[in-house]
């Protein structure tokens, strides 16, 4: 069953604050009706926009009440006057909700370099706060959207002891991804009342199996950000092993599918495919195979045009850095054997496996058969839209 995108206790709007030169919606605000428990995780990347910095010291806290988000305009390497922004940007929506600024995060997508339109900013805000309705979550994913084609929001049940608690996400992100830490944005919201420490600690193990591990172009963005605020509404109390264990289940479960639809919507992606790294031996080993073949561009490539090209997955398999015996790779498309001890299959085998690669989803199996390190990655093809679509981005 598909579930509306509501989570019980938050209010959200999205509004076209002229920030988008398309003239689309491009702000987005997302209000809990009491103060939440809230932790977040952010880019690696050394440069880090101002919405980012300020974000890291306010999460600091623990708590949050809202989310205030802009497309269009990404704040970064816009120094001291770019911090200010993001305060001022936040000092408004606090003193038009008539709660602490501090409980206000601020997030930023769009193009480097260039300062924010404040007085647009500015004026938008009243239209945020008077549209504000428990079903407009759907419309901050559209507003925060930049080159992606659809919102992408996903609503979970969970049930811990018989009462049941509300877990919802939204996700952008069509290019400039290969996550450390975070993605794109991503903002996780749910009614069930967990503590900081553990909804940290949750949203950490939740990202390295989904955000982590999946990749549209190898470029990590200087905004990536995943927020998570936990407002207690339905009563429902994450505090013993079990109940955890079910959180940590449902949580992760939602990151995963919102993972998929991000790079499913990836700038000109045609294909999705998970490569699956096993028999290494460690999974450290697994996954930096993985890492190197989903980001090859000439993988990708041969995927975009549905060759079964395994021998560029066997080059990049042997510069991953990583033990391995040349003699024993064996590689599967799905449930068809291509590559059996690094010897070819045959023309028949092949020409399923091109009958698999036709198809919009696959899977991509490296058996390395020397241990029981296994690891995944989520990648896409390298199209010629991706070319496109970047080289004119700014124009």
């Amino acid at each position: 069953m598909i579930l509306p995108i509501i989570c019980p206790g938050f209010k959200a709007a999205g509004v076209v604050a002229g920030i988008k030169p398309n003239g689309k919606p491009d702000m987005g605000l997302i209000v809990s009706e009491t103060p939440s428990s809230a932790a977040g995780v952010f880019t690696r990347n050394l440069i880090k926009a101002a919405p980012v910095l300020l974000d890291r010291e306010r999460i600091q806290s623990g708590k949050a009440q809202a989310i205030i988000v802009n497309a269009g305009n990404a704040n970064c390497c816009t120094g001291e006057k770019g911090i200010a922004d993001a305060r001022k940007t936040a000092a408004l929506i606090a003193a038009a909700l008539g709660i602490s600024e501090e409980l206000v995060l601020v997030s930023s997508t769009g193009v480097i370099g260039k300062a924010m339109p404040m007085e647009k900013v500015e004026a938008a805000v009243p239209n945020l706060v008077s549209g504000l309705s428990e079903d407009g979550l759907m419309a901050v994913a559209t507003a925060f959207m930049t080159t992606d084609t659809i919102p992408k929001a996903i609503c979970l049940q969970g049930e811990s002891e018989g009462n049941k608690f509300t877990l919802a996400g939204m996700i952008k992100g069509a290019g400039m991804i290969r996550p450390d830490v975070a993605t794109m944005l991503c903002y996780l919201l749910t009614d069930a009342e967990v503590s900081p420490g553990f909804l940290k600690t949750a949203l950490r193990a939740a990202s390295d199996r989904s955000f982590n591990r999946a990749s549209i172009d190898g470029d990590t963005s200087t905004n990536d950000t995943v927020l998570i605020l936990a407002n207690g509404l339905s009563g429902v109390k994450i505090e013993t092993p079990a109940q955890k264990e079910i959180f940590q289940a449902l949580l992760n479960d939602l990151c995963l599918q919102l993972t998929r639809a991000m790079v499913r919507d990836g700038e000109g992606v045609s294909k999705l495919v998970e490569i699956v790294v096993k028999g290494a031996s460690s999974d450290a080993d697994a996954f930096r195979v993985a890492d190197t073949v989903g980001h090859s561009p000439l993988v990708k490539t041969a995927i975009f045009g549905e060759d079964a090209n395994w021998g560029r997955i066997v080059g990049a398999t042997g510069r991953a850095g990583v033990p391995i015996e040349p003699e024993k790779i064996d590689i599967f498309f799905n449930d068809i054997q291509l590559l059996s001890s690094s010897r070819w299959c045959g023309a028949e085998a092949e020409a399923r496996v091109t009958e698999v690669m036709r198809m919009p989803e696959f899977l991509i199996t490296i058996d390395l058969n020397m241990g029981a390190g296994t690891a995944s990655l989520i990648t896409c093809d390298f199209s010629v839209d991706y070319v496109k679509i970047n080289a004119n981005y700014r124009t």
